[in-house]
């Protein structure tokens, strides 16, 4: 149990206020130790109230994220999903992977406050700090062929996109082929991990993992992620909006999974297409090449014309915004 945890607990135990002071002294912590404590559960969600010379008070926890908060938001198409909200993991695809093979059933839903060893893309890291961010997985036993895995992805990415829409009020878009991006900046990263039944051609289990910025992380993004991350909120999110979108999430993007393999979403995937009309670099075998994205077709590949004027679909790898392009969209928003 970390210093917040411990914080909050006197909190909730406490029948009055209780200083900064007597939290400090009962954890063998500094008082500002305990002030930001007290900061990031309210960042959280808790209401806090802070009165000179009395202390600290917990006055409400509904805006918490919490199992029972989510779900008071969740719509029939989602309901069916089991919410376990944790302090700290691994990842959250990893729970869920080791819970897929021992048997557990599809919606399961992971959520963590903490990852400490996020995944990305190409075995890439994801950073995860607590405070900042909502990072979820949702294990999947799909009835549709391996290859329409894509389909999940994409479809998370959009709704993904409108949840962001309904929390802040503003546009999201989508970067080929799984991040969401807000006011030019990476604010969402999507990874899909699969077991594939070779007996049947179909899947075993899907795991679909979501991290979300919300706020900046206390320091700073590391300088490896900085030039290209942000966040949904410049500082303190409002009351409940990590709730708001966990929630808002799952309503969407269980209404695309139930529609599978119909990609009823692609009209607006393609429609929040943060690459169209810029210009790229992407890699053909071990060619890295050069154009400009046309569009995504109905199968969610990327369109490209290359510098000759021929025509490309590209349908999987790593595409590179050209900077300038990248720092419009930035001064646009």
């Amino acid at each position: 149990m970390d210093v917040t945890e411990k914080v909050l607990e006197l909190l909730q135990e406490a029948r009055g206020p209780v200083s900064g002071e007597q939290m400090a002294e009962a954890l063998g912590v500094t008082r500002n130790t305990v002030w930001k404590a007290v900061k990031r559960l309210r960042e959280a969600g808790y209401v806090i109230s802070a009165v000179t010379n009395q202390g600290y008070r917990l006055l409400s926890e509904s805006d918490v994220l919490t199992p029972g908060n989510i779900r008071r938001r969740l719509e029939p198409q989602a309901a069916l999903t089991a919410i376990d909200v944790r302090e700290s993991v691994t990842s959250t695809n990893t729970v869920l992977k080791e819970l897929a093979e021992q048997g557990g059933r599809e919606g399961m839903v992971v959520i963590a406050h903490r990852q400490t060893q996020g995944k990305g893309r190409l075995g890439r890291s994801f950073y995860s700090p607590r405070g900042g961010g909502l990072y979820m997985s949702i294990l999947l036993r799909p009835a549709f062929p391996a290859e329409e895995a894509l389909s999940i992805t994409t479809a998370a990415a959009v709704a993904v996109a409108r949840a962001i829409d309904e929390v802040t009020g503003d546009r999201a878009l989508i970067k080929w082929v799984n991040d969401v991006y807000f006011h030019g900046r990476k604010v969402c990263g999507i990874l899909t991990e699969a077991s594939v039944d070779f007996e049947t051609g179909g899947l075993q289990y899907a795991v679909l993992g979501m991290g979300t910025n919300l706020t900046p992380p206390e320091g700073g993004f590391p300088p490896e992620v900085a030039q290209v991350a942000g966040a949904l909120f410049p500082e303190n999110a409002p009351p409940g909006a990590r709730t708001q979108l966990a929630a808002a999430i799952l309503n969407h993007f269980f209404t695309y999974y139930k529609a599978m393999p119909q990609r009823t979403y692609m009209d607006e995937y393609r429609s929040r297409s943060l690459l169209t009309g810029m210009g790229i670099t992407f890699m053909e075998g071990s060619t890295q090449r050069e154009g400009t994205v046309l569009g995504i077709d109905s199968q969610a590949r990327l369109l490209v014309k290359l510098p000759n004027g021929t025509q490309r679909c590209f349908g999987a790898g790593e595409v590179n915004i050209q900077r300038d392009f990248l720092e419009r969209l930035r001064q646009e928003t």
